[in-house]
């Protein structure tokens, strides 16, 4: 009988939980037609960020032309990315 050697490899919880999880991002974009006003609402309202937060995301936004603002499954991205569209912001999910 011969005599085989299996040679183990270890992977950590996060090593193997972050090769299981595909990161998407949910972006807003820069447009003509929503207020500062209206963007930090909604940035509020919807995902949970404060004042401050929504008013540094909304400035980020009007400069850049866009920003990430969210990440997580697509299924995740997609819902809040329906829900901001109904709203009248211009998002999608990278």
């Amino acid at each position: 009988m011969a005599d085989t050697q299996t040679q183990e490899e270890t992977f950590t919880l996060d090593e193997v939980l972050s090769s299981l999880k595909v990161v998407h991002r949910l972006i807003l974009w820069n447009d003509e037609v929503n207020s500062f006003d209206h963007v930090i609402h909604c940035l509020m309202k919807y995902l949970d960020y404060s004042q401050p937060q929504s008013e540094k995301i909304a400035w980020t936004v009007h400069n850049d032309g866009k920003c990430a603002i969210l990440e997580g499954s697509f299924t995740e991205m997609e819902v809040y990315r329906k829900i901001l569209q109904q709203e009248g912001l211009t998002v999608s999910v990278d």
